[in-house]
């Protein structure tokens, strides 16, 4: 074999080597980090009174943390038509409805804000917005909620409330505690989830 030849079969075997070895090496990188970031799910299940319209609000809230953000995708069905307060509440407790859910979960105690704003209680994520048929269908990502650290909402509260959240732009008193948000049209309590077959078991027992 001349030395020409030698080296055209040395790159041959080389080559995709050198890639396999790369591709294994990038397949251990993203195993390694999902074993330090695993995803974690949460489920609020959403339910309200009777509307003007006669019609119960129901839906639900999905929680996926990855890393330090949190995705949220909220679907609720019932809903008068426009924008609704939607906040996070400090307790997860329904013994008298939606009423007993306390205020916005908000353990640094400070005022209330837009879910993009620096300072603004872990609990305030915002409004969502009924399109004309009542149906809230939206999905987004905030990096202040958790499902792990000490701030967890893990066993909170999840409230859709009967007006626009002002987050803490108005004159009112309450712009600066509650968004003057109005009264609490429907909720749900986050539940943490470790499969699909979780999910079944609590929506069949709720």
């Amino acid at each position: 074999m001349s030395e020409e030849e030698y080296f055209k079969e040395y790159q041959m075997f080389t080559i995709p080597s050198l890639i396999t070895i790369i591709l294994l090496i990038f397949i251990g990188l993203i195993g390694s980090n999902a074993k330090k970031n695993p995803q974690i799910q949460a489920v609020a299940y959403l339910k309200g009174p009777p509307n003007s319209n006669n019609i119960s609000p129901t839906g639900n809230v999905t929680f996926i943390q990855n890393g330090r953000s949190v995705k949220v995708r909220v679907f609720i069905t019932g809903l008068t038509p426009g924008k609704h307060g939607f906040h996070v509440h400090e307790k997860g407790d329904l013994s008298n409805g939606c009423a007993s859910m306390g205020g916005h979960y908000n353990p640094e105690k400070v005022t209330h804000g837009a879910r993009n704003d620096k300072i603004r209680h872990v609990g305030d994520l915002g409004n969502v917005k009924a399109n004309k048929d009542g149906i809230v269908d939206t999905t987004f990502t905030d990096r202040l909620i958790s499902l792990t650290d000490p701030r967890s909402i893990i066993g909170r509260g999840v409230v859709v409330h009967e007006k626009v959240d002002d987050l803490g732009k108005g004159t009112s008193p309450e712009s600066k505690k509650t968004g003057n948000a109005g009264g609490r049209v429907a909720c749900g309590v986050i539940q943490k989830f470790q499969s699909l077959k979780d999910i079944q078991q609590f929506r069949q027992e709720h």
